[in-house]
């Protein structure tokens, strides 16, 4: 409390944004609904009249383990607390995140989002209709059970490896994402699949219009992948070999880890569509037609047509001359 929390703390803002992942301000909201919410986190004695842990405390071990992937137990001379507590309150901080916020923070776009992407992406990208990114990454997995070795583990990883798949747009918003073992097809397999709405890079370039549209694209792809880095970079727990050895509770991580992302994108100011605007409810309604059409190879060949003559009317200069640079993020949002 004296380093970061009392009148006078001995470390500043900038200091606690680096060790916090976060500002200040977020992080004691997120405190404060989890104390109100869930019981574990409120201050209380126990039969021999000692207080328990603060609130503050809890969570600041949580974050502590999810920001460096470090043993539950390095914290012990610092926060006074035992490895077994530190564990038992990362999964009960993951629990409370998940469910106070992943339904704004990690929701699939409305239309009121879709409409601002899709603004977002073509002034950024120059790609009409384009909403996102998809790619995946890998994560060790440290303590994976023996019997399971075989089945997260796979040639171009010699370790057992979880799989982590994320759809993210241009401000490094996770709109989706997907965890299991390398190949599970629980999910659609975009390099299998030809779906008309997912645009695949050209095989074999031979017309220029082909070469640019592939370094619009590549352009594009990045978002993805810069979101993975910074997902990474912020939480370490999920660049590091992971110790937990159950899978439901690594899901848990890796949704936690997602939602807190997207939650600094937010307070920062950096989000395409900040505002969560529901969708009003409409029955359900099923056209096979609209399936045919999303598994036609016909149409996904000639959406890229289309978006391929469309990027080579646009000038791109940034392309050719590596001083320019397109617009920046916030010119656009």
């Amino acid at each position: 409390m004296r380093d970061y929390f009392g009148e006078n703390p001995k470390f500043g803002e900038r200091f606690f944004r680096y060790r916090y992942r976060m500002s200040q301000r977020l992080f004691l909201k997120i405190v404060a609904d989890i104390e109100a919410s869930f019981p574990y986190f409120r201050d209380g004695v126990d039969a021999r009249g000692r207080r328990s842990f603060s609130p503050i405390q809890k969570c600041t071990s949580a974050i502590k383990l999810l920001s460096t992937g470090e043993p539950a137990d390095n914290y012990d001379d610092y926060l006074c607390m035992a490895e077994r507590t530190s564990r038992e309150g990362l999964e009960y901080f993951c629990d409370a995140v998940i469910y106070l916020y992943k339904r704004e923070y990690l929701r699939k776009p409305t239309s009121h989002d879709v409409a601002l992407l899709y603004n977002a992406h073509e002034a950024r990208h120059h790609l009409p209709g384009m909403l996102s990114s998809l790619d995946c990454t890998h994560v060790v997995w440290r303590n994976c059970p023996r019997g399971m070795k075989g089945q997260y583990t796979r040639g171009d990883h010699k370790v057992p490896t979880i799989m982590i798949e994320a759809v993210a747009s241009q401000d490094l918003w996770i709109w989706h994402s997907f965890f299991g073992p390398p190949g599970s097809n629980n999910d659609i397999n975009v390099s299998v699949a030809v779906w008309s709405t997912f645009v695949k890079a050209y095989p074999h370039l031979v017309d220029p219009k082909e070469v640019k549209f592939k370094r619009v694209q590549e352009a594009a792809r990045k978002d993805v992948e810069q979101a993975f880095g910074v997902l990474k970079g912020k939480w370490k727990i999920l660049e590091r070999p992971i110790r937990i050895m159950d899978k439901e509770k690594i899901g848990k991580v890796v949704d936690t880890c997602c939602i807190l992302h997207n939650m600094i994108i937010k307070d920062d100011g950096r989000a395409i569509s900040p505002v969560h605007i529901m969708d009003p409810p409409v029955p359900v309604a099923y056209d096979p037609r609209v399936l045919r059409e999303l598994h036609d190879e016909n149409v996904h060949h000639r959406v890229r047509y289309d978006l391929t003559e469309h990027v080579s009317t646009v000038d791109l200069a940034y392309l050719d001359d590596p001083a320019a640079q397109p617009p920046p993020i916030e010119d656009l949002i």
